[in-house]
Parts: C-alpha cells; structure tokens; sequence
C-alpha cells in the first residue's frame, strides 16, 4: 500500500476525534505522515529530505517564536495551519516539495498571508542549512550503527562456532604462528567495538544543534536556541553562534567522514584475509556457493567468489567518498559552502551499505578445519613455542633455543619434512650443533621423543598459552563473553537513541498542535 494511501486510512479512523475543521484534518495528516515516515519495518531511521527537515524547522520555529512573544498566538494559530497544510500537500503523490527556504515560504505566505514570516525571526538559511546537515547526518549515523551492530553479531556468532578450530596466522604476509579462528574473529569484533565508540563519540558532536545562531551572530529577538534544540531531539546546542553555522559544518562533517574511511579501512584488511584463500588449490576459508559466488563463462573449475569482489569495492567507494568529503573542505575560507553539501552524508551512506555486505559474507562464510589444521602442520611455525619449553623447562638460554629451532627448521625444509615428520635422532643432533655454536660443549636435547613431538603440535602451543588476549580456550571464551556484553551496550545505546529522537518528535507535534488547535478557552 502507497504511504500516502496508508497515512490517509489512519486520518480516517482517528478523525471522529479530531477537532472538525479542515485545517485540524490537514494538521493530523501532517503528524501522522511525520511519525509513519519515522521508521522503516526495520527500525532503522528513515532518511528524510530536505522538504521534511524544513516542515519539522518551521513547526519548532514557530513553537519557540509564539512562547517568546516573537510572534502573536492568533498569528501563530494561522501560521501553524498553514504549515501543517503545505506539509500534508507535499506529501501526496506529486506534491510541491522545494527544499529550499525561500521556495518554500511562498506556499506558506499563499495560506496564511505575509505575516506568517514573522516565523523566521532570527532565523537564516545559513543555520538551517546547517541544521539539516546535522539531522540528515545523525539518522544516517543511526543507520550505520544499526548496520554495524548487525555485522558484528555475526562476527560474535562466528567466534562461538570456530572457537577451538585451529588456523595459521599470518604477519608479513608469511605462516606466523597457529591460533584458533575463534581468537582471529574475536580481534575482528574488537576492531568492531572501536568502531562502534568512534561512532558515539561522532553522534554526540553531530547531534548538537545550530538553529538560532541565524548567519553567525544570532539577532536581537529573544530567540531561545535551547528550547529549538529540545524540540528537534538535539543534545544541546553549538554554542557560539559563528561555530555553529559557519566553522563547525566544516569539521563535524570531515569527522563523520573519516569515522567513514577508518571502518572501510578495517573491512577491507578483513576482506583481503579471506580473498587470499582464493589462491589456494584448497581454501580452507570459502564462502558457500550460491549468491555470494559467481561461474566463468570459460572456466568450468571457477567459483569466483563475487561477493568478497563487491565488498572489497564498496570499501573503496567508502573511502573514496570520505576524500571527496575531505578535498572539499581542505583549503577554503569559514562560510564557503564547498563543505556544506551532502559528501559526508555520501560517505556515511557507503559505510552502512559496506557492513550489510559485510553480514552476507560472514554469514555465508565455511571453515574447513582439516584443511587449515593441515596448512599449519605442513609448516613451522609452532617452532617460538619449542624454544619457550626449552628456556622453562630446560634452562636452556632462549637464544640458545631459538637458534636450535631455527636450525631445525632449515633442517626440515631442506629435505622437504613436516615437523611430525623430523628424526628424533636429527633433532639431537641438530640441538648440540647450536649449543656449540654458543660455546656449550657436547649438550643433549633434554627433551625426550614424546615431549620433542607434543611441543611442535599447533593445540599443544594454543593450549599452553597464558597470557591475557591469548588463543587458549579459557580466554577466548571470556573475551567472548566480554564481545557480546559490549554489543549488547551498543544495541541498548542505539534503541536509547531512537527513542529519544521519537520522544523529541511526540513533543514537538504536541506543541504544535497545541498552537494550531489550541483547547477552548474556559
């Protein structure tokens, strides 16, 4: 059903209710289509435009300008109908929808005649152009969290199913030392978190109103900044009225914009560990066949996995829109409109649609644990862990040990072995050779054959860890118990938020109201 078609059914069934005057039935409409546009079936914030941002200007205006005393109640009477009727008209199919002041005054002063701009008083384009940056940033700053709330769930989830499964690690891009894909997941969803605080802290900058500092030094009416920012759902206001409309769009949208780029940055690193998969004969991490992945027209062996192509471009696309957001306020006079326009709500955009990609490839995403147990035996790189036994157990120097493991590993892959492969008798041999090396004659290996071998698997090195953050069962299930006590506080921090937003949106439509159709005398 139409949104108009379904707004106009809720009119019908409330309008007994109403008070019965054409301009209180237009007044309802334009509430109701306020709040029925407020939320999708989602619950994320639906983004607005301009046309919606001004309707919501003109009514918290004339709200604070009538209690001022700016502008007299029975005008106000006449000006809020007026209003309410432009808002109900533009929201039918085809309706006039100017998103600039000066066009949209002309179809308020058409209804309620020229004194209707009295609402203006104290007001100019320059803060409500910034107000409307900062409204249209803040839902799409709510959205952002919304999506990455939804992806870092599923990182969580993905931490609890591969919690013990072992898997190489990497640095310099070469076989590091084992861990368990649990553990790597779980450094992912601290990445996450960050994210998810830097976003906080954005939203509380962004959510700081700019109404009422007019061009950049307020007016000599009694405008009260405070109450329009409590109208709109602001946390408070940006204080000096030359920040508020002409210094601060520059920095808060370049802040938003980087918020940007720093989460494209994160996600691309994360996309590029699973793509390099994709160059072995057998991946052990692949993404399941279907949606996510595509076929060659040629290559019948080929199963292109076409969604880590998309994500990995939709995270340069976020960068590349955060820049343009940054080249655009880099080099330019405070009051220049260069940084005022929409790049940073663009580069907000890219980061949201980025983490839905983001939750689709998680959530197709298969380990293989044989395959990647496989790839870490076939390697050495459990060896740091036989050099640590030798030191606590042995008293051996680590030096001492690490050339000794060094040496094996020279030993190994000259002669093509796995560790589990290596003679025991080489061992020995090998382990006095580096001791001479450092002038300690005729030393034996004091590791017997069984311990030699347990020290050089991967689950023997994860389970021995001890340090706090470590792969080892017991601290991998307390961070990720700590993972979802803090997603928990993000999704709490989100619906607060929303909430707040709603109430600003109760308040203000009762004030309204009150002004439009005020209660009968007694």
């Amino acid at each position: 059903m139409h949104a108009y078609k379904e707004n106009t059914m809720i009119v019908a069934r409330f309008r007994g209710r109403a008070r019965r005057t054409a301009a209180a039935g237009l007044l309802a409409l334009a509430l109701v289509c306020a709040h029925a546009n407020a939320a999708d079936a989602g619950g994320a914030a639906a983004l607005h435009d301009n046309f919606f941002w001004l309707g919501q200007f003109n009514k918290a205006s004339l709200v604070m300008t009538v209690e001022q005393g700016i502008v007299p109640r029975d005008l106000g009477q006449k000006t809020a109908r007026a209003v309410a009727q432009v808002i109900a008209e533009g929201d039918k199919p085809g309706g006039k929808r100017p998103g600039d002041y000066l066009q949209l005054e002309p179809l308020i002063t058409r209804i309620a005649g020229p004194d209707a701009t009295r609402m203006h008083s104290g007001r100019s384009r320059q803060d409500i152009l910034a107000a409307t940056r900062r409204v249209m940033l803040r839902d799409r700053l709510l959205d952002l969290y919304a999506a990455l709330n939804q992806a870092h769930a599923t990182v969580n989830a993905l931490a609890e199913k591969y919690a013990d499964a072992i898997v190489p690690a990497y640095t310099n891009g070469v076989q590091a030392q084992p861990t368990t894909y649990g553990h790597y997941l779980l450094a992912f969803s601290s990445v996450l978190d960050r994210d998810a605080a830097r976003l906080r802290e954005t939203y509380g900058r962004v959510n700081l109103s700019p109404l009422g500092a007019a061009a950049l030094g307020t007016s000599s009416f009694p405008v009260d900044r405070k109450r329009l920012a409590d109208l709109l759902g602001f946390d408070g206001v940006v204080e000096n009225a030359y920040d508020a409309a002409q210094f601060s769009p520059l920095d808060v949208g370049a802040e938003a914009a980087s918020l940007a780029s720093t989460m494209a940055l994160s996600v691309g690193a994360f996309v590029q560990d699973i793509h390099t998969q994709y160059q072995q004969t057998k991946p052990w991490l692949t993404l399941q066949e279907g949606a996510l992945t595509g076929t060659s027209s040629i290559m019948p062996q080929k199963r292109n996995p076409s969604a880590l192509n998309d994500l990995r471009l939709q995270a340069s696309q976020t960068v590349g829109e955060a820049m343009t957001a940054l080249v655009a306020a880099h080099n330019v006079p405070p009051g220049m409109p260069d940084y005022k326009r929409e790049q940073a709500q663009d580069a907000v955009d890219a980061a949201t649609e980025m983490y839905r990609k983001l939750d689709a490839v998680l959530s197709g995403l298969s380990l293989d644990r044989d395959r990647a147990l496989a790839e870490v035996d076939a390697d050495y790189s459990t060896s740091t862990e036989l050099a640590d036994v030798l030191q606590r157990d042995a008293d051996v120097p680590f030096r001492v040990g690490h050339h000794f493991a060094s040496e094996l590993v020279n030993f190994g892959r000259k002669n093509n072995l796995k560790p589990a492969d290596i003679p025991y008798p080489d061992a020995q041999r090998i382990y006095t050779q580096a001791a001479k090396a450092s002038n300690i004659n005729d030393a034996k290996l004091p590791l017997d054959e069984a311990r030699f071998r347990q020290v050089l698997t991967a689950q023997n090195m994860i389970a021995s860890s001890k340090g706090l953050g470590g792969p080892q069962p017991a601290e991998v299930a307390r961070m990720l118990a700590g993972a979802r006590e803090k997603l928990a506080g993000d999704q709490a921090w989100l619906q607060s938020a929303r909430d707040r937003l709603n109430a600003a949106q109760d308040n203000l439509d009762r004030a309204f109201d009150n002004i439009a159709n005020p209660p009968p005398k007694k």
